[in-house]
C-alpha cells in the first residue's frame, strides 16, 4: 500500500475517547453548536461552491494582504489542503524538504507519493529554532517543496519577521514552493506574522477552523495564494475526492469568522492563562524538562530520569489515571519527549498534570 496509518492518528483513535483528561490536543478546546448560539435551520443543504462559500472565502481573504477571494480555496479541514497541495506540485522521484517534528501528514503525503523527502529538523540544543543555512543545504535540483509550520506543532517554535521574510527569500532564490502551515498564526504570544500566501506567489497558506478557534469538527480548512496555477491543480485534486465541503460547515466557519475578533480575544486570553499554569507545574518536576514554547497551545517536554520507560508512563496515563498525552514516537522523534497541550478547560489541564506527575512518580516506587 501507498499510505500507512499516522501513529499519531493511530494513538488518537484508539485512546482520545477513552479519557477524561486530555493534556494532548493541540487546539483550543471544541466548542458545541450550543456555545455558538447560531440557527441553521436555513442552510441548504446541496452541493456547495468548488472554491468554497464565497461569502467565507472573501472574510478569509481578509487576512492576506493584497489577496482576494478568487486566491483562496476552502478545504476539507488543512488535512486536506495539505494532501491537495502536495500531491499537485510533486510526482514520484522529487525532492521535498519538511520542517521536523511536524504534523506527520506533511511529511508522510510527500512519502508516500514516492518523493525523497528531507527532515529540516527543529534541534533541542537550538531551542527549536530553524536554522536557516541548514535549510539552504538541504535543498537539491530536485527540490520542488519546503514545507514549514509555525507557531510549530509540537515545539511550540516561533519565528519573527525577519526569519519568515528569510525562508520566502530562499524559496525564491531556489525556484521552489514554500508551503506554511500557519494554523496557529492567530495564537502567537507577540508578533503575529502576515498571512504568508500574500508575501510571494512562490508561497502557499495553509490554515484551518480547528485549532485556533477550537472547531474540528467542521472540518473546515483553507489554503491561499497568489499562483493561478496551484489553486487550478488543487480544484482539479479536489475535485477527484471531496468535490465541495460541508454546506453546515462552511456556514458555521463563516459566522465565526464575522466575530473572529471576539473568538480569538477568548482564546489568546485563555490559552496564556493555561500556559502560565503549565510553566508553574513544570518548575515543580525534577523528572521532565522543556523548552518553553514560544506561540500556539503545546510544548513538547521530555522524561530525563533514565529510570523511566516512557511509553510505560503514557500507556499507564490512559489506563490508570484516564489521561493523555502524545508519545514523541508518534512524530518520529525520541519517545522520552511528549506533546502536552493546553488549550482545554482549566480544571481538565490542572487534573491532568497532576496525573501525569502521579504516572511519573509510580514509575519510580
Amino acid at each position: 500500500m501507498w499510505y500507512e496509518r499516522m501513529d499519531l492518528e493511530d494513538w488518537f483513535d484508539t485512546y482520545q475517547f477513552a479519557v477524561d483528561y486530555d493534556v494532548g490536543e493541540s487546539a483550543v478546546k471544541f466548542l458545541t453548536l450550543g456555545d455558538l448560539g447560531m440557527d441553521l435551520t436555513s442552510v441548504a443543504l446541496r452541493y456547495g461552491h468548488h472554491k468554497g462559500l464565497p461569502e467565507l472565502r472573501e472574510v478569509l481573504a481578509n487576512d492576506y494582504e493584497g489577496l482576494s477571494a478568487d486566491d483562496v480555496i476552502v478545504t476539507a479541514g488543512g488535512s486536506e489542503a495539505n494532501f491537495a497541495i502536495v500531491s499537485a506540485l510533486v510526482k514520484p522521484g522529487d525532492h521535498v524538504v519538511v520542517e521536523h517534528p511536524n504534523y506527520p501528514s506533511l511529511y508522510e503525503v510527500p512519502r508516500s507519493l514516492g518523493c525523497d523527502v528531507a527532515l529540516f529538523r527543529l534541534r533541542r540544543e537550538n531551542a527549536f529554532k530553524p536554522d536557516w543555512d541548514e535549510l539552504e543545504r538541504l535543498i537539491t535540483p530536485k527540490t520542488k517543496l519546503i514545507s514549514l509550520t509555525h507557531p510549530n506543532n509540537p515545539t511550540g517554535s516561533m519565528i519573527d519577521t525577519a526569519e519568515f521574510e528569510r525562508a520566502v527569500s530562499i524559496a525564491e532564490s531556489y525556484g521552489v514552493y514554500l508551503l506554511f502551515d500557519e494554523t496557529y498564526r492567530e495564537l502567537s504570544y507577540g508578533e503575529q506574522l502576515p498571512g504568508a500566501g500574500a508575501s510571494s506567489p512562490h508561497v502557499i497558506s495553509l490554515s484551518s477552523m480547528s485549532k485556533s478557534y477550537g472547531l474540528p469538527g467542521i472540518r473546515i480548512g483553507w489554503l491561499a495564494t497568489r499562483s493561478a496555477e496551484v489553486r487550478d491543480a488543487v480544484l482539479a485534486i479536489r475535485e477527484q475526492v471531496t468535490i465541495t465541503n460541508s454546506a453546515l460547515g462552511e456556514q458555521i466557519a463563516f459566522s465565526v469568522l464575522k466575530r473572529k475578533t471576539e473568538f480569538i480575544d477568548r482564546a489568546r486570553t485563555h490559552v496564556q492563562q493555561n500556559f502560565e499554569i503549565v510553566r508553574t507545574w513544570m518548575a515543580t518536576q525534577e523528572a521532565l524538562d522543556w523548552i518553553e514554547p514560544g506561540a500556539g497551545v503545546v510544548g513538547f517536554p521530555w522524561i530525563v530520569d533514565s529510570r523511566i520507560d516512557p511509553e510505560e508512563i503514557y500507556t499507564r496515563l490512559v489506563k490508570e489515571y484516564r489521561s493523555f498525552v502524545i508519545p514523541g514516537r508518534c512524530f518520529e522523534m525520541d519517545n522520552a519527549h511528549f506533546r502536552l497541550g493546553y488549550g482545554g478547560a482549566k480544571d481538565e489541564l490542572q487534573i491532568g498534570l497532576v496525573n501525569i506527575g502521579n504516572a511519573i512518580a509510580d514509575s519510580l516506587d
